[in-house]
């Protein structure tokens, strides 16, 4: 089993700023890897970024490549998205995810509510 609870979301205005926080409990973090993901309203989930166990790999959606940054520290067991020049579009319920096994997510966070005003 694993916890995740994200914090850091928010309101900010288009070209601002915004640092997310996923915090991992249940199992050996530096173990595997872990993703964020969206779900805007009226929306299916959404591949926001992911990183590998030892930080080695990132991969990032076409809509936020250059403007957002997946990270973590495994001595924190936490996982961060920092997001930069933020637009309207990017208002969603943001989830972190971890991959036990396979190429999908196995746990999932509550989420956390990101709203960018223009």
């Amino acid at each position: 089993q694993v916890q995740l609870v994200e914090s850091g979301g928010g309101l900010v205005q288009a070209g601002g700023s915004l640092r997310l926080s996923c915090a991992a409990s249940g199992r050996t973090f530096s173990s595997y890897p872990m993703g964020w993901f969206r779900q805007a309203p009226g929306k299916e989930r959404e591949f926001v970024a992911y990183i590998s166990s030892s930080s080695r790999t990132t991969r990032y959606a076409d809509s936020v490549k250059g403007r957002f940054t997946i990270s973590r520290d495994n001595a924190k067991n936490t996982v961060y998205l920092q997001m930069n020049n933020l637009k309207p579009e990017d208002t969603a319920v943001y989830y972190c995810a971890a991959y036990l096994s396979g190429a999908t997510p196995n746990y999932w966070g509550q989420g956390t509510q990101v709203t960018v005003s223009s």
